[in-house]
């Protein structure tokens, strides 16, 4: 997987809030370019995947960041 352009420390953040930081951050940077969100909340899973179907944003998957914390990989599209 290509490195993200931009990873978002989202650990011990509660949902909704890792999703409101994506939100936020996702015109940072470029069409075309992969925003990290790190989360340790169990709703992220579900949530970041759900958001960029609504949202028309592509879900590029989920590995670990350096620490093993869960990372959810977005593509910008839009």
């Amino acid at each position: 997987m290509t490195a993200p352009a931009l990873e978002l420390d989202c650990r011990e953040l509660l949902c909704p809030l890792p999703i409101i930081e994506l939100a936020r951050h996702l015109t940072d940077v470029a069409v075309g370019e992969l925003v990290a969100v790190v989360a340790t909340d169990a709703a992220a899973r579900h949530d970041v995947p759900a958001w960029c179907r609504m949202r028309g944003q592509e879900y590029v998957g989920e590995d670990s960041a350096d620490d093993g914390s869960p990372r959810f990989v977005v593509r910008r599209l839009s």
